[in-house]
């Protein structure tokens, strides 16, 4: 039997970070990965997580894991993909390290991922984005940060891992024009900022004391802003605009819905999905094809520009004795 804990240690302190060169957010979502699994073990087992052997993490009780994720905790495919990833890739660490586990490893490689429905993405209108924006008070220091943060995430697209980790040397130019972002898989991007942008964040950094680090924004504590921090303001502030379009209140607001936001925007604004692909730092356009299937704009055109086909009844030719069982026993 092998301890579990030297290996899950090595995998997330120095594994990830420095062999793969991931970032601490994902490190973090792993590490919450095994967090879960490892209570769950060792409940199922009647001993102490420490006391957990790799061996114990077998075919069945991570079956019974990813079951427990969906019937109990109430976690979606997608929740449950990210863990069953995060086990894969530990027992892919694990196979040149721990020969002994190969088969094991090997088994728990063909669980597969569950398909998730694909959702159309959810974002907010122009007024209603106008509504958020206007919701902090800018009477108070919290106000200004929050109103430089919100015209920020939505402005350059960002996501909430790369909004409160800026630094002011992100920022270009004194008032700022540009903001340089270090996205996901250290993808690299720089952004024009629109006047009201720029606005915002001058505002924000005049009331900014100096003594605060390099962070750009940070908490009521003068530590980094983090991702649970901007959620709460977040949260906050959805509330207040709620008052002023009501319609607010049927959409689930998050900082991801303020990113979707920016795409369906730009997307309105350009016609060019290419824009946006740019513009949101990802990899492949197909990332970004959820923004045209969410846009009706693009549908209308094709619909405009073509007329209804005309379809002829045809027959089928059976050119053996194969297709006509397939076609035989495809008939109820």
């Amino acid at each position: 039997m092998t301890a579990l804990a030297p290996h899950l240690s090595s995998f997330l302190r120095e594994y990830l970070p420095r062999d793969r060169g991931a970032s601490h957010h994902t490190s973090d979502a792993y590490a919450t990965s095994f967090l879960l699994l490892a209570g769950f073990a060792a409940q199922r087992l009647k001993i102490t997580p420490s006391q957990l052997e790799v061996e114990h993490l077998d075919i069945t009780m991570v079956l019974a894991f990813l079951e427990y994720l969906e019937e109990k905790r109430k976690n979606s495919a997608r929740t449950r993909n990210a863990r069953l990833a995060a086990i894969h890739a530990f027992f892919r660490y694990l196979e040149y390290r721990l020969v002994s586990c190969l088969d094991q490893s090997r088994q728990i490689h063909a669980i597969p991922m569950k398909k998730a429905d694909q959702k159309l993405i959810n974002y907010l209108t122009r007024d209603e984005l106008q509504a958020l924006l206007d919701a902090p008070d800018p009477r108070k220091p919290s106000g200004v940060r929050d109103r430089a943060m919100l015209h920020l995430i939505y402005a350059a697209g960002l996501r909430v891992s790369e909004l409160v980790t800026l630094q002011l040397d992100d920022l270009n130019g004194h008032p700022p024009s540009s903001i340089h972002v270090m996205g996901k898989g250290r993808r690299e991007r720089v952004l024009p900022l629109w006047k009201e942008t720029a606005a915002a964040l001058k505002s924000w950094l005049a009331i900014r004391p100096n003594d605060s680090g390099r962070d750009l924004f940070f908490n009521v504590t003068d530590k980094a802003m983090g991702r649970y921090g901007f959620k709460y303001i977040l949260a906050k502030h959805v509330v207040t605009a709620t008052i002023r379009q009501p319609s607010i209140a049927k959409k689930h607001v998050t900082p991801h819905v303020l990113r979707h936001t920016c795409a369906m925007h730009t997307l309105q604004a350009t016609g060019d999905v290419r824009k946006v692909s740019l513009w949101l730092g990802h990899t492949s356009i197909q990332s970004t094809e959820i923004y045209l299937r969410a846009d009706p704009t693009e549908k209308l055109e094709s619909f405009t520009k073509t007329s209804a086909p005309t379809l002829t009844r045809g027959r089928f030719k059976v050119p053996d004795k194969l297709m006509a069982m397939l076609k035989k026993a495809g008939k109820p």
